[in-house]
């Protein structure tokens, strides 16, 4: 949109009647008007038809307005548009309704004279046509928090209001003034078809109130001032009905009352959205993110704009903090489009807070739907939902991520999506991934104890209140960036080419349904992943954390910077991924001003360092972007204990590793795809001088291991080396134990508690190093890839192939680690027997 500067007028101007002239003079210092799109004329070009302005509804305000954006735009006026006309009138101007009478009832809509004059002529001249140009017009939208909360009372709604309301909008929002010009509709193609003028004339009006009502929910949002009307659309749905009967025989209660069960269920799930809520929250929200962040950054999002009309679009965002929930719908409704209903855990649904939020836009859900009951009535509220064109937004990682990692998606909501659209499919489906990067987050103390084994804190109002203590702190710059979306249609063919069968019967599960879901959650958050932002707090902790004491001279810190923001220039992980724009040096800058790092002045130059606690925290922005460095740091990897590699051998070995290391942090490439970007890898190490090749580029040699380039590679190395030791700790404990001896539960224990004693042993101070859930990923990819299998009894199996697996960690972990892995890791004996009691006080 476009805030645009008022153009001399044209001479057509002067058509305008004095009267109307002094009027518009009066109200034009109120006015400030934004245009979609930015380029009218794109839209507009000029064309010999006459032109006539449609709009949704009469007022004289609407049409000085409407007057203003033409002349701004450099439009012929209504007035000159007039002119044209086959027919005499003021102006080229048809309202599709009136506003309310002073006293008496609403006037209905009714038949435009205007259009019906303008049908016969063109019925009845073969070589006349007229173009119509709906345009929309939104009078405060989203007032600025400068406005006033007043003016949010007199915002833009569903509701036609009188003239003095108008007027007390006008003067309160004026200012944010929203226009917008629609592609210009030809009558006679709208007419053609119909034997009768008046059929015609009808059938456009139909059109243009439904583009009306389809811009106005986009803009606006949906109108949801029929809540129970909603309800009662989920308790008599026939899926439903069949599960109240279903319960009443199951308990043996009533039908009646299984009837206000599942009404009780959705009171409980259902949103109550309400628009001055919205609107409220909008406004205080944007003093909020004012004093908390030093600024909040969005890309791609024009992208996104331009798919939003005529799809059901879910924002699926990665979930890092619990800001995530209100920023992204503030950003959204604050650069114009409705704010979406939110899944939210039904443990937020606590007294005040749980109808406020509600009112916002939350729906809740329980933890668990191991109730049939309950589950087919949310299924069904889901469907209700995307029938009416809402937009939705949840987090299919299922909860917060306590490790800054993507975390494994959870099919349940987007099944539910699915089979949602699989009964009424004729809207289109789209899912939005959406990266959100932070520099500080208010839950790092929160997520280490957790971590540390401590118990999950409960939300309560005490937790809230003892909160918004860290509202006082300063968080830097937030950046969202909107991923490539996911379109279902396309992704249904692609699995399933006779999906549309399955609409025949939408409460059957086909059996391609778990494929699909399980396709279409990878590639969310893969998409997710292809949209990051490498902020300053995330190449800090990348490189500082990757040293023993996790400090750097200066003048290191600055090369290892460099480097980083080299690699991501030079080879783009995506075409989504943003980068930050600032230097070396003044990411070391910022970096001590967040109180991030600390220097330590030195006579023969300043160390960078961090301090232990802050380590384990900035662990976490190190994991927003590990996938970034995937590749470069697995070629960094393979010079640890080698001075001289052939090209053959790294890409061998690439290709070996690449599916665990995919499946951990969702890499969007094939394993030819990742091959090739190994060969640019190393052509960038070696154009950066710190690899150096033969004559013929097969043999690949680092400097020696003291150098600067060394270290440097040492360095970018580290940040997938923790990966590469765990997937050792897990093959030396299958070939320590011998096949037939573990399950796979037990596998995932022992992993646990050898990764877990070799952190305190060694000082790896990253509590992720023995997160569960990686080994137990690592483990379902090494048996989809039939590395190791189940046999009869539920062991694990294997071949003498996984030793020679196990052998190539030569290659890449040096013999101290590789002994301390082995040192470490117990056969089955007693300790697996401890292992049990051990992880539920440590996990």
């Amino acid at each position: 949109m476009n805030d645009s500067q008022p153009a001399p007028r044209p001479t057509e101007a002067a058509q305008v009647p004095a009267w109307l002239k002094a009027f518009g003079a009066l109200l034009r210092p109120w006015i400030r008007i934004r245009r979609t799109p930015d380029d009218v004329h794109s839209l507009l070009p000029d064309d010999a038809r006459p032109t006539v302005y449609v709009i949704e509804r009469y007022g004289l305000s609407d049409t000085l307005i409407l007057e203003q954006a033409c002349v701004e735009a450099g439009l012929p006026s209504p007035y000159a548009a007039a002119d044209r006309l086959p027919i005499r009138r003021r102006r080229a101007v048809v309202a599709l309704s009136r506003r309310p009478h002073v006293f008496g009832r609403q006037p209905h809509p009714t038949r435009s004279e205007t259009l019906s004059l303008l049908a016969d002529i063109v019925r009845a001249n073969p070589d006349q046509d007229v173009r119509l140009v709906p345009v929309s017009i939104f009078v405060g939208r989203a007032p600025d928090r400068e406005s006033g909360w007043f003016s949010v009372l007199f915002s833009e709604n569903w509701v036609v209001v009188g003239r003095f309301r108008r007027l007390l909008a006008l003067a309160l929002n004026g200012r944010d003034t929203h226009v917008q010009f629609a592609a210009p509709v030809s009558l006679r193609e709208v007419i053609a078809d119909q034997p009768e003028p008046e059929r015609g004339v009808r059938k456009l009006q139909r059109i243009l109130r439904a583009h009306f009502r389809r811009i106005r929910a986009a803009v606006i949002g949906p109108d949801l001032s029929h809540r129970r009307t909603l309800i009662d659309g989920v308790v008599n749905a026939a899926p439903v009905q069949q599960a109240i009967d279903a319960n009443a025989s199951k308990e043996g209660i009533d039908r009646d009352k299984a009837v206000r069960k599942a009404r009780a269920f959705a009171w409980e799930i259902a949103a109550d959205q309400s628009h001055l809520v919205v609107r409220s929250a909008s406004f205080m929200l944007t003093g909020l993110w004012e004093k908390i962040y030093r600024g909040v950054h969005m890309n791609h999002f024009e992208k996104l704009r331009k798919i939003v009309p005529g799809h059901e679009v879910v924002f699926v965002p990665c979930h890092r903090s619990t800001t995530d929930d209100a920023l992204l719908p503030y950003l959204l409704y604050r650069h114009g489009l409705p704010v979406p209903h939110i899944a939210a855990g039904v443990n937020l649904n606590l007294p005040l807070i749980g109808p406020l939020l509600r009112r916002g836009g939350a729906f809740f859900l329980r933890r668990s739907f191991s109730d049939p009951f309950y589950s087919t009535v949310f299924r069904e509220y889901m469907s209700q939902l995307i029938a009416r064109g809402i937009s939705l937004m949840y987090f299919i990682e299922g909860g917060r991520s306590r490790t800054g990692r993507t975390l494994e998606p959870r099919g349940g909501l987007l099944s539910m999506t699915l089979r949602s659209f699989l009964r009424q499919p004729e809207r289109p489906v789209v899912f939005q991934p959406v990266y959100i990067g932070y520099e500080k987050i208010m839950e790092g103390e929160s997520y280490i104890g957790e971590l540390s084994g401590k118990a999950k804190q409960k939300e309560s109002w005490g937790a809230l209140l003892r909160g918004l203590g860290a509202l006082r702190d300063n968080y830097g710059a937030v950046t969202v960036n909107f991923g490539e979306p996911v379109f279902l249609t396309p992704l249904l063919d692609d699995i399933a080419p006779d999906w549309k069968a399955a609409a025949a019967n939408p409460e059957a599960k086909p059996a391609w349904l778990k494929a699909a879901v399980d396709t279409l959650g990878e590639r969310i958050l893969v998409n997710i992943n292809r949209a990051a932002h490498a902020n300053p707090i995330n190449l800090l902790a990348v490189a500082l954390l990757a040293t023993p004491k996790h400090a750097m001279a200066e003048a290191d810190l600055l090369a290892q910077l460099e480097l980083y923001k080299a690699l991501l220039g030079t080879l783009p992980y995506s075409d989504r991924v943003t980068l930050t724009a600032l230097g070396a040096a003044e990411i070391i800058a910022y970096g001590e001003k967040m109180q991030w790092i600390r220097r330590v002045a030195h006579p023969l130059g300043d160390v960078l360092t961090v301090d232990a606690k802050q380590g384990v925290l900035l662990s976490y922005f190190r994991n927003n972007v590990t996938h970034l460095f995937a590749t470069a740091s697995w070629v960094a990897c393979c010079f640890l204990n080698n001075r001289r590699l052939a090209r053959t051998s790294i890409l061998r070995l690439g290709r070996l590793i690449y599916p665990f290391v995919q499946a951990e942090l969702f890499l969007p490439w094939s394993e030819d795809e990742f091959a090739e970007r190994i060969q640019k890898t190393l052509d960038f190490f070696i154009a950066q001088g710190l690899l150096e090749a033969d004559a013929d580029g097969r043999i690949v040699e680092r400097g020696p291991g003291q150098s600067d380039r060394a270290f440097r590679l040492r360095a970018l190395a580290h940040t997938l080396l923790p990966a590469i030791e765990r997937y050792y700790i897990g093959l030396a404990l299958l070939v320590k134990n011998g096949p037939h001896t573990l399950t796979a539960g037990e596998l995932e224990n022992l992993c646990f508690l050898s990764a877990q004693r070799l952190s305190l042993l060694h000082e790896l101070n990253a509590p992720e190093f023995f997160d569960r859930s990686l080994f137990r990923g690592f483990i379902q990819k090494l048996r989809e890839r039939r590395v190791v299998w189940a046999d009869g009894n539920g062991k694990l199996d294997f071949d003498l192939t996984l030793e020679e697996v196990a052998k190539d960690a030569r290659v890449i972990l040096s013999r101290e680690i590789r002994h301390g892995i082995l040192k470490l890791t117990p056969e089955k004996q007693a300790e697996l027997e401890r292992g049990d009691a051990a992880a539920s006080t440590q996990a």
